[in-house]
């Protein structure tokens, strides 16, 4: 085989990272340090040392970065090779791991995944239930509780809160009985399955003896002692990441695990990338300056091989209605002067609410833009039933997809009857399907819902078999089973736009049509779910498929790049957040505006504001603490009245000599 990639091309950290295979190894990648390009040419690497491609497993945290690696690894092996190796999300690494083997552990091995909104179903079920309605309790706070607790390896029946372990024992037991699991759940059994069982911890480290985990600063606890099941001795481990871009602490991630490295696996070999090819030397050397403050890091320093560049503006506003005229502003202006394209800007901020004064700047200029982190597909409506039906073709003893859509459309099946159901499935110990199916329940019902139990029950299960025992194609059944019911009318019916309503008709053909491709690679309906599930956790739509300038989370923009940005509300109490000072969590807080900086290709602004509108009342800002951190050298500290009054000024010029030029035509 062709040498896919040459060491030529790579600089002297990245030809070591890439030539070292063998051991425990950690690559420490600065912001803009070419990691993806060194990742994936180790990996080829291996395969032209003639390691087999199928023991080759890279894990990701996302599922677009994932199929990023996949197309990479395409591009300069061969596709076959490709197409053997195992590059996943860590989520869809466990389903593999139970799908084989859950049973061990007393679950039935067609269980199925609960997404984000059947957990929300369900925690409200039992909110109701445990007298909890009126306690005004979200179910999202009791969700996240338990989630934090299963991913500390804590059992959530121990949470502090007495309510809270309550409803976490209840909900455990409810997933249990619906032989469902939530995605804590997966890295949970899957890590549980591994321990405990030597059989299966054996296959998987001979099935997969390469192993390469990236974004590593943002694995939890859990997930590193799934890596450690995974990874026996000779220890073929390598690592990727970047301690100083570990912003999600919030959600579980350990830094400790890349700090503590050595602490998991013996004796690794430890490799720096710290030549940037973004940024200018500005921006980075802005960047080093205020990453340095924060105490207990490894040592590094990003260098550009981009010399000079234009100066970091640090811009004081008056209020918050400036910022975002004076951002709308220069992007026009930037945008016409020097030929820039709408998506070469970029606004990153704090917290969402911060968009929205933006958004209504660019609006008013009629500027193209693109939020990032809106309604994701797997949130609408008609793709959650959609998908809740498929489930029932596959396994009506699903209880949440059966009671999300029992009544969708109206068929006469109350919330009494459904309530009915479901009291009588746990007195006997049932799924709610087999108690639909039993006489002995539905005699308790009147006949109008007698009748539209039955009638419910022959068209789910008459579709079931038309894929079990006819073979059907279960996108054709799943369509028919849709249009029979007159679905989308029914769903049309309660929309105010035609935009709406033409959005709710795609969705539904999206479902269909990608349950279609799926099947067509010979794939089953189950494996279509559980990607379908995986795939509801995406942080966000593909910013590549839309058009305009970008606004956007610091959260969200990790791993991007632009040329020009804007970073706005660098104030204390928005960044750093108030919630971090009283946590003690700054750290992260400097972490987060380091990822901000170190976004920029050319030109940065940093702006913050001396008074902002919160909730209709003015407040009165400070500005943050991080901006007397940063290194003066290549920063120019001016104001929106500064900067205002000398375009006054070149502006006066321009029509002095326009005047001239009118007169002089004249003549």
């Amino acid at each position: 085989m062709a040498h896919a990639f040459s060491f030529d091309s790579l600089n002297t950290a990245q030809r070591q990272a890439v030539g070292t295979l063998d051991g425990p190894v950690l690559i420490l990648a600065g912001a803009g340090t070419g990691k993806t390009r060194t990742v994936t040419c180790r990996i080829a690497h291996m395969l032209e040392k003639k390691i087999p491609a199928e023991e080759i497993l890279a894990v990701t945290f996302t599922n677009k970065a994932a199929s990023e690696m996949r197309e990479r690894i395409g591009g300069m092996v061969s596709k076959k090779a490709a197409g053997e190796m195992t590059v996943c999300t860590f989520h869809s690494l466990c389903v593999r791991i139970l799908r084989g083997g859950i049973d061990k552990l007393g679950y039935k091995k067609n269980f199925s995944i609960c997404s984000h909104s059947d957990q929300v179903g369900i925690m409200k079920q039992l909110l109701v239930r445990k007298g909890g309605s009126d306690e005004k309790v979200k179910p999202d706070t009791v969700l996240s509780a338990i989630s934090g607790a299963k991913n500390k390896g804590l059992d959530p029946a121990d949470l502090e809160d007495d309510f809270f372990a309550t409803l976490a024992v209840a909900y455990q037991n409810e997933l249990r009985a619906q032989n469902a699991v939530d995605f804590d759940d997966l890295l949970l059994l899957a890590e549980k399955i591994l321990s405990e069982h030597a059989d299966v911890r054996e296959y998987f480290r001979h099935r997969y003896t390469r192993v390469t985990v990236d974004e590593f600063q943002d694995t939890n606890a859990l997930q590193m002692r799934l890596l450690q099941q995974l990874v026996g001795p000779p220890y073929h481990v390598c690592v990727v990441g970047d301690d100083d871009q570990s912003i999600y602490g919030w959600r579980g991630a350990e830094s400790a695990n890349i700090l503590q490295f050595e602490r998991f696996f013996p004796d690794p070999k430890i490799i720096r990338l710290e030549e940037n090819y973004r940024s200018t030397h500005a921006v980075l050397h802005t960047a080093n300056s205020l990453i340095k403050h924060n105490l207990g890091r490894r040592e590094k320093i990003l260098r550009s091989t981009r010399k000079g560049g234009d100066p970091v503006r640090v811009v004081a506003m008056p209020g918050d209605e400036e910022e975002a005229e004076f951002i709308a502003e220069e992007i026009l202006a930037g945008k016409s002067a020097v030929g820039r394209a709408w998506e070469d800007f970029a606004v990153l901020f704090r917290t969402n609410g911060q968009s929205r004064k933006l958004e209504s700047a660019l609006r008013e200029r009629k500027i193209p833009y693109r939020m990032v982190g809106a309604q994701s597909f797997y949130d609408r409506r008609e793709v959650r039933d959609a998908l809740a039906y498929a489930q029932l073709l596959a396994s009506p003893d699903a209880d949440v997809p059966l009671l999300r859509v029992i009544n969708a459309p109206n068929r006469g099946i109350g919330q009494t009857t459904a309530v009915l159901a479901t009291d009588w499935s746990r007195e006997h110990h049932e799924s709610v399907w087999q108690a639909l199916c039993d006489p002995e329940f539905t005699d308790t019902l009147g006949p109008k819902a007698r009748t539209a139990v039955q009638e419910f029950v022959a068209l789910i299960a008459g579709a079931k078999n038309r894929i079990d025992l006819n073979h059907e194609s279960p996108a054709e059944v799943l369509d028919g089973m849709l249009k029979e019911m007159e679905y989308l009318q029914w769903i049309e019916r309660g929309c105010k736009t035609e935009t709406e309503r033409v959005q709710r008709g795609e969705g539904l053909h999206n479902v269909i049509d990608s349950l279609r491709k799926h099947v067509a690679k010979g794939k089953k309906l189950q494996s279509f779910l559980d990607d379908s599930a995986l795939a509801s956790d995406r942080e966000d739509d593909d910013l590549e498929k839309k058009q305009g300038a970008t606004l956007i989370t610091l959260h969200a923009s990790k791993g991007l790049e632009f040329p020009i940005v804007f970073l706005v509300g660098l104030e204390e109490g928005f960044l750093p957040h108030s919630r971090s000072i009283v946590e003690g969590t700054k750290d992260e807080e400097r972490r987060l505006l380091y990822v901000g900086i170190t976004r920029a290709q050319d030109q940065l602004t940093l702006t913050y504001c001396s008074k902002r509108k919160k909730w209709g009342q003015e407040t009165h800002c400070e500005a943050s603490s991080f901006i007397g951190e940063l290194d003066d050298e290549y920063m120019d500290h001016t104001s929106y009245d500064d900067i205002l009054g000398a375009e006054a000024s070149t502006e006066d010029l321009g029509n002095f000599f326009g005047s001239l030029k009118g007169l002089l035509d004249d003549i």
